[in-house]
């Protein structure tokens, strides 16, 4: 392995469990974000790229299943792990078809799951560098610089807000393809009720204004189901 050990998410709302795990990880280095629920785990895992996600499957807000399927919209590489009290056969096999590279019932000895995420960290360390650690995108005739919040035009520069920033970069790293609203709004806002939805709306007005300096660049509403960012080349 690497000198740089992982960063891991780990949600898990038996808060006395969770800091069990958290604290035995940290004393094998690791960098252990813990959070209690599904919306609170989404919304983590967009501020920043994670080398690992540990998700308990009963969560409240978002089960662990559904937080996994989310997590596999945006990346689809990132190792996740299921911990569960369930361990009938097709409960591990909804846990594999969300997207879950490994499946640990509880009880269980926190040596094996760290030997398990240590396993799964060597498989997978090296690999092509996560999408979601890209910092610049091409939009058309614009450059967005995601880390520095700056939307570049030939003939102007424009600074956005941080919200404004996390749903360009959304769109960009969806680019032709569907984004969920919902997916959005709990990734952004950690929640998709009514009116942070109205206020998403209010976010795309102003990229579409920001965007209109090339025609060839548009952010198309899908009826019913999100936004698509569509660039004509």
């Amino acid at each position: 392995m690497s000198e740089r050990k992982a960063n891991i998410l780990l949600v898990e709302d038996d808060l006395n469990l969770g800091f069990v795990i958290q604290d035995a990880l940290k004393r094998r280095g690791y960098t252990v974000h813990l959070c209690r629920d599904g919306k609170e785990g989404l919304r983590k895992f967009n501020e920043q790229p994670y080398d690992l996600c540990v998700l308990d499957v009963m969560l409240p807000q978002k089960d662990g299943f559904s937080l996994a399927e989310d997590i596999r919209l945006v990346n689809a590489q990132v190792p996740i792990v299921f911990l569960t009290a369930k361990s009938q056969t097709e409960d591990r096999i909804a846990g594999f078809k969300a997207g879950g590279d490994d499946y640990l019932t509880k009880p269980f000895s926190h040596e094996e799951l760290i030997l398990r995420i240590e396993a799964i960290l060597r498989r997978t360390q090296g690999r092509e560098e996560d999408a979601r650690e890209r910092d610049r995108f091409e939009v058309g005739d614009y450059t967005f610089d995601h880390r520095n919040l700056m939307l570049s035009h030939p003939t102007e520069e424009r600074k956005l807000t941080k919200k404004e920033a996390e749903v360009l970069r959304l769109l960009c790293l969806h680019a032709d393809q569907v984004l969920p609203r919902e997916l959005v709004l709990n990734m952004v806002w950690g929640d998709d009720t009514y009116f942070l939805g109205r206020s998403l709306d209010v976010f795309i007005s102003r990229l579409r204004k920001y965007l209109k300096l090339d025609p060839k660049v548009q952010i198309v509403n899908v009826h019913g189901v999100g936004f698509k960012l569509v660039i004509d080349r």
